[in-house]
C-alpha cells in the first residue's frame, strides 16, 4: 500500500513537471536605459510575446554599446539591481528566465588578484621555480629509473600553476549571460566554471539557477528579426533540410573530439530514422561548400575557427550552432567572420557561441540539445537542460520562448513533418 501511494505521488509530481513550461510572465527583460534601441527591443518583445511591460528592467549601462563590462560594474550596475528586482514582492520566486538585449554588455572581465593572497602567491611562484630546477635536473640525468620522479614533479608543477591561476584571477572572466545564471547564488568561486544545476532536470528542481537568453546581433533590426522569425516559424511550421557536419576528429583523435563527432553522427542518425526531416551530412574533416546548404532549418557542425563559410540559405526559424572557440566575441560587428554574427546576418533565428575559449566540453552535445527541441522544449529550456556549465563563456541568442518544433513526441513529429 505504501509503495502504491509513493508511486501515485511520484506520478502526480512528474505529470505536473511535464507541463511546467516557461511562461511569458516568468521572463525578466534586461535593457540598457541609455540606449533607445535596447529599450525598443525590450518593448517589442513584450508586445509580441505577451510579457508584462513591468517585466522590463532598464538599467543605465552607457550610451556607448560596450561589449565588455568590468567585474566591479557588472556587480554594481547589473547584478545588484537584478537581485533587488527579483527580491521585490512582485517578482520574488516568480522569474525563471532573464532576457538580455542589444545594448547590454556581452562579456564580464575577470576579478583580478584575490585580496590577502599576495604573500601566498609569491610563495607559490618560488615553489614553481624550485620544481622547474628539479625537473631540469631529472631530465638531464636521463635515467629510465627516474621516469616516475619526473612525472611526479611535472604533476606538482601543474597543480602549482593551477593554484597561481586561481589567485591571480586567470579564467575568471565569463559571458554576462552565463554569470547572470548564478546571480542569486551569493558568493561563489570565480575560477573557470560552475556546474549547471538545471542540466537534464526540470527547472523547478533548482530555484536559484536562472535561464538566460539574449536578443542581440549586428544591429537592432537583427535582434528584432529573431522574434519575428521565431513567431512566423511557430505559426507556419518549420519546413526544410537539416545539415550536420561531422568528421573533424579525423584531424584530432583526442577522445573528447571523437565523442563530439559521435554525437553529431548520432544527431544525423536520429533525424533520419525518427523524423521525416531530410538530412544532409558532411562526413569528412572539411566543411559544407559555399552555397551548398539550401533551405536550411537546422545546422550543427565544426570546425573553422573564426572563418565563417557562407554555405547556408537559412529558412525563417532556422536554428543551429557551430562548435568552435571565440565565435561570439564580436557579436555586434557586421563585418566579423566569426560564426555567430555571420550566421545572424545570414538569417539564422537562433544560435549559440562562446565569448572566450570555452573548452570543447562546455558545449551542449549536439544530439542532446536538438533532441530537447524535438521533444517540445523551448529554446532556453533546451539549452539549460543540456549545457554543462554556468559562470562560463557561452551565450544563447534568440527568442527564449521559441519552440522550433511545437511537438511533444517523436511520433507526432513524424506525422507533422510528413504532411
Amino acid at each position: 500500500m505504501r509503495v502504491w501511494k509513493a508511486f501515485a505521488i511520484l506520478s502526480i509530481f512528474l505529470a505536473a513537471g511535464t507541463g511546467y513550461a516557461l511562461e511569458p510572465d516568468q521572463i525578466l527583460i534586461i535593457a540598457n536605459s541609455d540606449a533607445l534601441a535596447s529599450v525598443r527591443i525590450a518593448q517589442y518583445y513584450c508586445a509580441k510575446r505577451a510579457v508584462p511591460s513591468s517585466n522590463i528592467l532598464a538599467l543605465p549601462l552607457g550610451v556607448t554599446l560596450n561589449d565588455t563590462i568590468s567585474r566591479f560594474d557588472y556587480e554594481k550596475k547589473l547584478a545588484e539591481p537584478i537581485r533587488r528586482k527579483l527580491a521585490s514582492p512582485e517578482f520574488a520566486g516568480k522569474i525563471r528566465c532573464l532576457l538580455t538585449t542589444y545594448g547590454v554588455p556581452v562579456r564580464v572581465e575577470g576579478r583580478g588578484v584575490l585580496k590577502g593572497e599576495e604573500e601566498k602567491l609569491q610563495q607559490l611562484k618560488k615553489l614553481v621555480e624550485q620544481e622547474k630546477v628539479q625537473l631540469e635536473y631529472l631530465e638531464q640525468a636521463g635515467s629510465t629509473m627516474l621516469i616516475q620522479q619526473k612525472k611526479n614533479v611535472a604533476g606538482k608543477l601543474v597543480q602549482l600553476q593551477s593554484d597561481i591561476d586561481l589567485i591571480v584571477g586567470k579564467e575568471t572572466n565569463a559571458s554576462v549571460d552565463s554569470e547572470l545564471s548564478m546571480v542569486l547564488f551569493g558568493n561563489y568561486e570565480l575560477y573557470r566554471w560552475q556546474t549547471n544545476r538545471l542540466r537534464y532536470k526540470m527547472p523547478y528542481w533548482d530555484y536559484k539557477s536562472l535561464m538566460v537568453c539574449r536578443l542581440d546581433g549586428p544591429g537592432e533590426n537583427i535582434a528584432i528579426g529573431l522574434v519575428d522569425k521565431a513567431l512566423a516559424a511557430e505559426k507556419k511550421g518549420l519546413r526544410g533540410i537539416a545539415y550536420v557536419d561531422w568528421g573533424y576528429s579525423e584531424k584530432n583523435k583526442n577522445p573528447l573530439f571523437v565523442h563530439y563527432d559521435q554525437s553529431l553522427r548520432d544527431l544525423a542518425f536520429t533525424i533520419r530514422t525518427q523524423t521525416q526531416i531530410p538530412v544532409v551530412e558532411e562526413r569528412t574533416s572539411g566543411l559544407f561548400a559555399e552555397g551548398q546548404c539550401r533551405s536550411a532549418i537546422l545546422y550543427c557542425g565544426w570546425y573553422s575557427l573564426k572563418k565563417y563559410v557562407d554555405s547556408f540559405d537559412f529558412v525563417d526559424g532556422a536554428i543551429g550552432y557551430h562548435i568552435a572557440s571565440w565565435e561570439a566575441v564580436n557579436l555586434r560587428d557586421p563585418n566579423s567572420s566569426q560564426w555567430c554574427p555571420a550566421m545572424l546576418l545570414d538569417g539564422i533565428t537562433a544560435t549559440l557561441g562562446a565569448v572566450d575559449e570555452p573548452y570543447l566540453q562546455a558545449f551542449p552535445e549536439p544530439k542532446s540539445f536538438f533532441t530537447e527541441l524535438f521533444d517540445g522544449y523551448c529554446l532556453v529550456e533546451a539549452f539549460y537542460r543540456t549545457k554543462p556549465y554556468n559562470s562560463w563563456q557561452l551565450i544563447l541568442i534568440g527568442d527564449p520562448l521559441y519552440k522550433p518544433f511545437r511537438i511533444t513526441a517523436w511520433s507526432s513529429l513524424r506525422k507533422a513533418s510528413a504532411k
